[in-house]
Parts: C-alpha cells; sequence; structure tokens
C-alpha cells in the first residue's frame, strides 16, 4: 500500500502543478490586447496542452485514492471533509475546462484580477486538505 500512498501523492501534486498554473494562463490571457492575436494563441495553445495533460493526472489521483481507501477503509471525519474538498477541486478542473472553452471562442467576460483570486482556491484548498490528513482533527 506505501507504493500505491507514493503514487496517489506524485499524481495529486503533478495534478497541482497543472491547478495552479491553467488560471495564471488565464490571467495572462486575459491582458492580451485584441490586435496581439500572435501572443493570444500561444497562450491558447498552451493553456489547452496543459489541460489536456493535467485531466489524466486528475483521474490517477482520484483512482489511487479510491484504491488507498480500500486498502485502508473509510473512517474519520477528517477523511469525509477531505473527499468533500476534492469534490470541489475536481469542480474546479471542470470549471476550469469551461474557461478554457470560453477564450478559445471569445468569450471570455471576466477580468484578470478575477483570474488573479480564482487562481488563489486551489492553494487554500490544498493548505485544508493538507491539515485534514496531518492532523486527523475529527
Amino acid at each position: 500500500m506505501l507504493v500505491v500512498k507514493t503514487l496517489h501523492i506524485w499524481m495529486v501534486v503533478s495534478w497541482f502543478a497543472g491547478l495552479f498554473y491553467l488560471p495564471r494562463i488565464f490571467v495572462n490571457l486575459a491582458m492580451v490586447p485584441a490586435e496581439s492575436v500572435a501572443e493570444r494563441d500561444r497562450l491558447l495553445l498552451m493553456a489547452g496542452k496543459l489541460y489536456r495533460f493535467m485531466t489524466p493526472l486528475a483521474i490517477l489521483a482520484v483512482a489511487l485514492g479510491f484504491w488507498l481507501w480500500l486498502g485502508y477503509g473509510f473512517s474519520g471525519g477528517w477523511l469525509h471533509a477531505k473527499l468533500a474538498l476534492v469534490a470541489v477541486l475536481l469542480g474546479y478542473h471542470w470549471y476550469c475546462g469551461r474557461l478554457l472553452k470560453q477564450f478559445q471562442v471569445g468569450g471570455n467576460m471576466k477580468s484578470h484580477i478575477w483570474f488573479r483570486f480564482f487562481n488563489e482556491l486551489p492553494v487554500i484548498v490544498l493548505l485544508l486538505i493538507l491539515f485534514l490528513v496531518v492532523l486527523k482533527p475529527f
């Protein structure tokens, strides 16, 4: 089970790299002047590749977490809270895909400031999950 746990942590860390960076690309996309087509296209290419790369990482992270659940059992309120936060992250990931599609069709209506705040959500959720996993407060 320690190998599964190690692989789970590896997938989570890798997935979070994407969750941290993709919204940063959105900040830059929201700041691109309308006449800068090449810059916009380059950022969209980067964002699309990153989203396609991080989606399998999310799936593997969840699958390995499910394997750990089967191996260790589902006990403690902390685990319920962690799973709720993982659901929030999966929703965030999905919403990033929707935002990317909006950028691709030129339909983004949000400012770079909105994306700067949006970018902070996975940071906060990660901190909460780490406290739950390490401290197991309930």
